[in-house]
């Protein structure tokens, strides 16, 4: 209980510094930095394993954002200086697993454990939810943040055919090899910090926890890909003609690209985030 105390202290330190300084770089807006300091002590307090997992997709996420700004700002009609995110978008990202952490900690009397189906399968399935939810938003962030810097022409993913760049479910290779890099990035984190504060019962457990880098990976670029078939379908994209711009609204002088309206940008991320985590859950039962 004690080690919770001072897990619980240190995580609102921290949380707080990173939202306030996030604010004022303009990564966060300021209903952001509340979601934001709010589901980090959520993730430092229930393991550092966790607290990690979200700094490392926000701190490198956010750095991506920022690169190549005004290329992004010509392409993109929403984009917003510094990449400025809303509570509603950080609780897109991180809700979920937010929920799974809680979870774990309560279910584990807040002590990190190894993956390991045979001691226990469902806190196995929720750790690798945590880690596919990870890997999917941090390889959708890097798919698109780069592939939109990319020269290649993207293809919109259900039909292959040449897109303008910032048409969801617009795809290149470029993208593709960039989300699964954001996954591998995810998985090292969870290696490296599980086998530091993670209780592996046996050598043989500890050595399967490699697999991780492998699993987390595939979920990137899984991640990377349902959620651009989601943009590409369930998601309007247009180009405006008197903007010269990709937008996802209807409008008189949008000429539509792809999808319907029927999930803006945010729910596009939050089911795609959904289905990886299950998946990757289902999937770490059986690796591990």
């Amino acid at each position: 209980m004690e080690n919770l105390q001072i897990r619980v202290l240190l995580s609102v330190f921290v949380a707080f510094l990173i939202a306030f300084r996030s604010f004022r770089k303009k990564s966060l807006d300021r209903s952001g930095a509340f979601m934001g300091f709010v589901v980090m002590v959520i993730h430092i307090a229930a393991g550092f394993r966790f607290g990690a997992l979200l700094l490392v997709f926000f701190f490198t996420s956010s750095k991506l954002t920022k690169v190549g700004e005004e290329k992004k700002k010509a392409i993109d009609a929403d984009f917003k200086d510094g990449g400025q995110r809303n509570w509603l978008q950080v609780l897109a990202n991180s809700g979920i697993a937010s929920v799974l952490v809680l979870t774990v900690g309560i279910l584990t009397d807040w002590k990190d454990q190894c993956l390991n189906s045979k001691e226990s399968a469902f806190i196995t399935a929720l750790v690798g939810g945590i880690i596919g939810h990870y890997a999917c938003c941090n390889g959708d962030t890097w798919s698109s943040e780069l592939g939109m810097l990319s020269q290649e022409q993207p293809r919109l993913i259900t039909t292959f055919k040449p897109v303008r760049k910032g048409t969801n479910g617009g795809v290149t290779r470029t993208g593709l090899l960039a989300a699964a890099a954001a996954g591998s990035v995810i998985g090292l984190t969870s290696l490296l910090f599980g086998l530091l504060t993670a209780s592996c019962s046996t050598s043989d457990v500890a050595i399967k926890q490699l697999l991780v880098l492998p699993l987390a990976t595939v979920a990137g670029l899984c991640g990377s890909l349902i959620d651009s078939l989601l943009g590409a379908t369930l998601q309007f994209s247009g180009f405006c003609t008197v903007r010269n711009k990709i937008v996802g609204k209807r409008g008189p002088t949008v000429r539509k690209i792809s999808g319907v309206d029927v999930l803006d940008n945010n729910a596009v991320n939050l089911v795609s985030i959904l289905l990886t985590s299950l998946l990757t859950a289902i999937a770490s039962v059986y690796i591990f």
